[in-house]
């Protein structure tokens, strides 16, 4: 990390120059050179992070206008910045890889979320979601361990690894984590209402999330307003006839 390497840096130099050329005391010396080098870091920190800000601002208008692909570009140019902040690598390949799944590039949304930041609780899901489909079951529950073990107070992401292990054939483990999803999140209406369903041996019901819940596609909008209308048309009204 280059932040690091030049906070570090610039603290010794200053230490040296004091202790060995204004011949200071060490303790001095050492002491002053920490606190030049807390400033040097936060003044590289907030360059690096205005300008991170700035190009988030432009990925953000390029995503609402649907250009997904100049998105994509904005986000791998800056890249750059990432050797100078940590854990910024790994947030801005979170969001290219959800981009790509988003537009269902599985396969290469997949080579970005596997590098996925674990705070990034949609980017993590999605990357559960792939190995779901991939067939490899313990690494959807690692992945998914993991997501909620960072983001215990995100309802949805409960609601995913639930959903999942249902979907997988795991019934009895997908009640237990939601049972635990309700137990961290402190109260859920939808979570609560859900878990009833699963008990029941009946799916649950996502469409209360919105958006947040059809980015996995796992659903379609359509489907479930579909599956609702064929609920309300299935009973044939008998036609008394005078």
């Amino acid at each position: 990390m280059y932040g690091i390497l030049v906070t570090f840096a610039s603290g010794l130099i200053v230490s040296a120059a004091l202790q060995f050329g204004a011949k200071l005391s060490p303790v001095y010396s050492v002491v002053t050179g920490i606190i030049f080098a807390v400033i040097v870091y936060i003044i590289v920190f907030k360059v690096v992070s205005k300008k991170v800000q700035a190009g988030m601002e432009i990925v953000q208008r390029d995503m609402m206008a649907n250009r997904s692909e100049k998105a994509i570009k904005s986000l791998e140019a800056l890249l750059k910045y990432a050797k100078w902040q940590p854990y910024l690598k790994g947030q801005i390949v979170t969001q290219i890889g959800s981009i790509y799944y988003l537009k269902r590039d599985f396969k290469t949304a997949f080579e970005y979320l596997n590098k996925a930041f674990s705070r990034h609780w949609a980017g993590m899901g999605m990357l559960g979601v792939c190995y779901m489909h991939k067939n490899k079951t313990a690494d959807m529950i690692k992945t998914f361990d993991k997501a909620v073990m960072v983001n215990k107070k995100e309802p949805v992401i409960w609601e995913l690894y639930a959903f999942c292990l249902e979907k997988i054939g795991e019934h009895e483990k997908a009640i237990s984590t939601l049972e635990k999803g309700i137990g961290k999140v402190g109260g859920h209406e939808t979570m609560e209402a859900n878990l009833e369903l699963l008990k029941a041996g009946k799916k649950q019901k996502m469409k209360p999330y919105g958006d947040l819940w059809y980015q996995f596609h796992l659903e379609k909008p359509g489907a479930i307003i579909k599956q609702q209308t064929k609920a309300m048309t299935g009973r044939k009204k008998t036609i008394v006839r005078r």
